[in-house]
């Protein structure tokens, strides 16, 4: 069981309970709580840094609802492994693994040059298909060399992206560098099971969850731009999103 060395400041305006939750979250970020390490219970956080049981709570409970900590009766409060979170914000997954502080990477799996299969042309607007032949790009992508998802797209060919560029850019870069401005996209989300393939490709051990995104990306003129059939392993990868009543 892990005793952390918080400091707390009683003067400040910031609650307790949210220092504590930083300090610990703090701690799990650098590596000092590795992922399956046991925090200290409630009762021993209260004793030994003067808080009242409920402050000692709400700190654990705030870092639960975050899928940095789990409770696990008659073992306690576990550190868990960490998560990459990704707001619903029109950004490439490349970029947005390089904000949260990790290293981008990734293996190319695919990339064709041809007519789409008819599952695909289904799910994009017929009036949009105006081009005969696509390119298929076909991704694994990693984290810090962790396998995070696999990434498949279908754009059309009148985008000059080659091999190369997917080796070593991300799509939305690319996209943008030759001069598209995306605008909107519409993806639905939903859980599966992994395919034997894709969980061999993110070390995984089947039966194992994922969530599933087809994403529609357009211009800024309302063109269709790409159309992407994702997968990310449910267990290090969340979509958080806004909801305004």
């Amino acid at each position: 069981m892990r005793e952390l060395d918080i400091t707390l400041e009683r003067n400040s305006p910031v609650p307790l309970y949210y220092q504590v939750a930083q300090a610990i979250e703090h701690a799990i970020n650098t590596g000092a709580l590795a992922p399956g390490d046991r925090l200290e219970n409630e009762l021993s956080l209260t004793s030994r840094l003067g808080l009242s049981r409920p402050t000692a709570r709400q700190a654990i409970q705030e870092l639960v609802k975050k899928g940095l900590l789990v409770r696990k009766r008659g073992v306690g409060t576990q550190v868990v492994r960490s998560q990459f979170r990704r707001t619903e914000a029109l950004s490439s997954l490349n970029e947005d693994i390089a904000k949260a502080g990790k290293t981008p990477s990734t293996r190319l799996l695919e990339f064709s040059i041809g007519a789409l299969d008819q599952d695909i042309r289904d799910v994009i607007d017929a009036a949009a298909v105006v081009d005969t032949e696509f390119i298929k790009i076909r991704r694994l992508r990693l984290a810090d060399d962790v396998p995070l998802a696999i990434l498949t797209n279908y754009l059309p060919t009148r985008f000059e992206i080659t091999e190369a560029d997917m080796q070593s850019k991300g799509l939305y870069a690319c996209l943008r560098s030759l001069g598209v401005n995306l605008k909107i996209a519409h993806q639905q989300i939903s859980a599966r099971l992994m395919t034997e393939e894709e969980a061999e490709l993110l070390d995984e051990e089947t039966p194992a969850a994922c969530l599933a995104v087809d994403r529609l990306a357009y211009d800024d003129v309302g063109q269709f731009v790409e159309f992407g059939r994702h997968m990310y392993h449910a267990g290090q990868y969340s979509i958080q999103s806004s909801l305004v009543g």
